[in-house]
């Protein structure tokens, strides 16, 4: 365990051995997690060495030096020939003597005039943050006259222009229905969705591409697991395992299939700091339990479920368990084999892809025991007016026709976040979580809701005097994109006798420069003096 003033931080939950791994990761983007630890020197650049390469002497050359025989510019000035100074470069500060920017830089967009929206040296792994906001076309949005600072990742994440690509290419080169097709554009297709399949199960770290079925997202995937899964086994009186911090995706359809069968659900409570009271949950079960379907990530408050003890002890009892990723995937690595899930559900549009496609994990004997959700086309090996015989999993579960083009762009997603490391995806967030859990702390009359040692992503709160649609509002007007309202999640926030909150959510592609901008703008609204 590594601890700071405002996190515990566990390395299990980022899939890493052990803490020392760990606090290699962070040390890289805050000194705050490797005390007495000085703050890397800035050397210049010597010779031609580019950014990041290693001079004669050994050291590395760091952000917010020359590098290279280059002129330094402002990231996001033009220089004459109309080309952005960021393009394609992992050196984006440097461009060549020939090219200098004109005279007169152009007029901060930013409400704070000193503030940019990124730290020249701000990495996550071996990639500059500056690098990753690049690759995103929409963060250079405009909005209320100020550059898009999107704090509402936790609602939808923004999508790499590779993505954007990889499903223009789809449509203009390889668009067709999938399987059985006698055609070069059929083959294409096929190849690039299975492919699609074949790439979420390494991502995961599902044992085969079989093992991965497509669905719109996490809420249909929920609903799957329910009506072809646990439907069967139910009887009145049996028991459904939740607990307090489930998104109603994760409530809804157990509640339909409770006043269907006769089950009753059970609720595992959360403590005040909104994490899952273990012993609690535990003395729910007993020889009526039939299943447990709990969220890895609060999407209301960003807890941390212990999952891996939470299917552990569902797994003692003999009982089958699924595990909502839809908050945890794009923050965190996750393995399969180590889980152990039975299942895990997750969405495309919360892991940089897009919207309409999700994913289904389920462990092989639990989807050939599951039963065909919908009828139709695809999912079938043969049919007669007296019976219809179903193919294997993961056909059998994808009647008619799927979003093809969504899955493939799926797949370029999460080769996208495999190519810079989830794991220091990880670290990175966790850094920018510690730092936003500070800077909101000090703003007047604001409370956080939500603060348990696990945390990703979330900083939930409630500004004394101000509704939450006063808030949202403000904060839009510089430009600031966050959610308030109940996130649907009403008993997780209700737990705290709350009806809402306004959540800032984060994502590696926000900065300690946003963060500050939010603060800032959120002391204004509360009547205090904006940070310096």
């Amino acid at each position: 365990m590594i601890t700071n003033r405002y996190l515990a931080l566990d390395p299990k939950a980022y899939g890493l051995p052990d803490a020392e791994e760990l606090r290699t990761l962070l040390a890289a983007y805050s000194p705050e997690f490797s005390p007495g630890a000085p703050d890397k020197e800035r050397i210049p650049g010597r010779g031609k060495a580019s950014y990041g390469e290693r001079p004669p002497g050994g050291e590395r050359v760091l952000g917010g030096e020359q590098a290279t025989d280059g002129e330094r510019i402002p990231y996001g000035e033009r220089v004459p020939g109309g080309e952005r100074a960021t393009d394609g470069a992992y050196a984006p500060r440097v461009v060549p003597l020939s090219a200098r920017t004109p005279a007169g830089a152009p007029e901060n967009p930013y409400p704070v005039p000193a503030a940019d929206l990124f730290a020249p040296s701000a990495r996550v792994g071996n990639v500059p943050v500056e690098k990753i906001r690049a690759d995103f076309p929409i963060l250079e949005e405009k909005v209320s006259g100020h550059r898009l600072v999107w704090l509402d990742n936790a609602a939808t994440t923004q999508k790499p222009r590779r993505v954007i690509e990889r499903l223009e290419h789809y449509y203009r080169h390889e668009n067709s229905n999938v399987h059985r097709g006698a055609h070069t554009l059929a083959e294409r297709s096929t190849e690039a969705y299975e492919g699609a399949r074949e790439k979420i199960a390494r991502f995961i770290g599902a044992p085969d591409s079989d093992n991965i079925v497509f669905v719109r997202g996490t809420t249909e995937g929920i609903n799957l697991v329910a009506q072809a899964y646990v439907k069967q086994f139910l009887r009145p009186g049996d028991e459904i395992i939740l607990t307090v911090l489930e998104h109603h995706a994760n409530i809804v359809p157990w509640q339909l299939l409770a006043e269907e069968s006769g089950a009753v659900l059970r609720v595992a409570p959360v403590d005040d700091d909104g994490q899952i009271i273990l012993s609690a949950y535990a003395d729910l079960f007993n020889s009526r339990t039939r299943f447990v379907s709990a969220s890895h990530v609060s999407n209301a408050l960003g807890t941390v479920a212990p999952v891996e003890e939470m299917i552990a002890l569902a797994h003692s009892h003999g009982t089958r368990i699924c595990i909502d990723g839809a908050q945890s995937v794009s923050h965190m690595p996750v393995d399969m084999r180590a889980m152990d899930a039975d299942f895990f559900v997750f969405s495309g549009h919360k892991i940089y892809g897009p919207t309409g496609i999700g994913v289904v994990y389920g462990k092989a004997d639990v989807l050939e025991a599951a039963r065909p959700y919908q009828g139709g086309g695809n999912m079938i090996a043969d049919v007669t007016f007296a019976e219809t015989v179903y193919r294997e999993a993961p056909a059998k579960f994808e009647a008619g026709t799927g979003s093809i083009a969504d899955a493939v762009g799926l797949g370029e997603a999460v080769d996208y976040v495999s190519s810079i490391g989830m794991q220091h995806i990880a670290a990175y967030e966790q850094e920018l979580l510690a730092y936003g859990t500070k800077a909101l702390s000090a703003v007047p009359g604001l409370t956080l809701i939500g603060t348990a040692a696990r945390k990703a992503s979330v900083l939930s709160f409630v500004s004394a005097g101000h509704s939450l649609e006063e808030v949202g509002k403000r904060l839009s007007a510089a430009g600031i994109a966050v959610r308030a309202g109940h996130h649907c999640a009403q008993p997780a926030l209700r737990r705290f006798g709350l009806e809402g909150t306004v959540r800032p959510s984060l994502a590696f592609y926000n900065t300690r420069e946003e963060i500050d901008l939010l603060a800032d703008v959120l002391s204004k609204i509360a009547g205090g003096k904006a940070r310096p």
